[in-house]
């Protein structure tokens, strides 16, 4: 018995017993079965694997079966029927019936693909592009791609914009991953208010039961000082200091930024750098308040000043 399931991302057995158990997935027979009764959950999985090893073009070419591997990225996972120039396999001009015939084509292949399908391209074009700003990995923006689809599955895009679901999972992707993007750097490039993107972010985590970590402190100092162009002495004192800080337990409950910040301003008065607070705010998106009241926390509880 094969149980089809709309989308097959996160498929469950049904059975109440069977909850505490995982799905296996059998790559060999393409099949994804209960671990507990062993009911086929999925059958006739695509073949992802790869099995070309050449190392130069010649090799690729002749070894190559199943051309480049899916992508959640792609609207269609890279699987679509592409029609190419008006011309045969020599580079001659194909006649004036046979073109007309294939324009036909391709109008046509445009006009069938769905609502979703179309929705997706534009999604993922987007996403594409604040990878570009924001300089992600490929597969951070392949993991916001997947939670962009869980989110569609989940029909969760009732009421909410399309840029500030895919700025939210690209937000939650970066939290999985710990690459150091804030919320106002994604809201700022998918051009969406910070006060939805929070919103939306809320109802993805808690619709999707996301467990996102918090961001380690470390990789914004690293951030701050490179977009900065600071001295790596300064870097160094800074990841001393945030090491302290941990040790006497300031650090629950504070802003990451404002705790980086705070740890580059002190790092560079140290170092005989002066670097006013207004630069820290402006580069780290905190304000000045904030660096002056966690500098001040710092010194005082590791007695810098002394």
């Amino acid at each position: 018995m094969v149980v089809n399931y709309s989308s097959d991302y996160d498929v469950k057995c049904l059975l109440d017993t069977c909850k505490t158990y995982p799905v296996i997935t059998d790559s060999d027979r393409g099949e994804i079965v209960c671990g507990g009764c062993g009911l086929i959950l999925v059958q006739n999985i695509a073949d992802t694997s790869y099995e070309s090893s050449g190392y130069t073009l010649e090799s690729f070419m002749k070894l190559t079966r199943t051309g480049p591997a899916t992508s959640l990225t792609m609207h269609d996972r890279g699987l679509s029927t592409v029609i190419g120039a008006n011309k045969d396999f020599s580079g001659n001009a194909l006649p004036s019936k046979t073109k007309y015939e294939f324009n036909r084509l391709r109008t046509w292949d445009q006009r069938s693909k769905s609502r979703k399908t179309a929705a997706f391209s534009k999604a993922f074009t987007l996403l594409h592009g604040m990878k570009t700003k924001l300089g992600i990995p490929d597969s951070v923006v392949e993991n916001a791609a997947y939670i962009y689809r869980k989110t569609v599955s989940a029909k969760l895009t009732r009421g909410r914009t399309m840029a500030s679901l895919v700025s939210a999972s690209l937000y939650a992707a970066c939290r999985e991953n710990n690459v150091p993007r804030t919320l106002d750097d994604i809201a700022s490039a998918g051009n969406v208010e910070r006060r939805i993107l929070s919103r939306d972010l809320r109802t993805i985590i808690n619709k999707l039961g996301l467990h996102l970590n918090q961001y380690n402190t470390a990789s914004f100092i690293s951030k701050i000082s490179n977009n900065m162009n600071l001295k790596e002495k300064i870097k160094r004192d800074a990841f001393e200091i945030l090491k302290r800080c941990e040790k006497e337990q300031i650090t629950a409950g504070k802003h990451p930024v404002a705790q980086a910040a705070a740890s580059l301003y002190i790092s560079s008065i140290m170092n005989g750098e002066k670097i006013s607070q207004k630069k820290f705010s402006v580069e780290s998106g905190v304000s000045d308040v904030t660096i002056r009241n966690r500098a001040a926390l710092i010194k005082k509880t590791l007695k810098l000043d002394d």
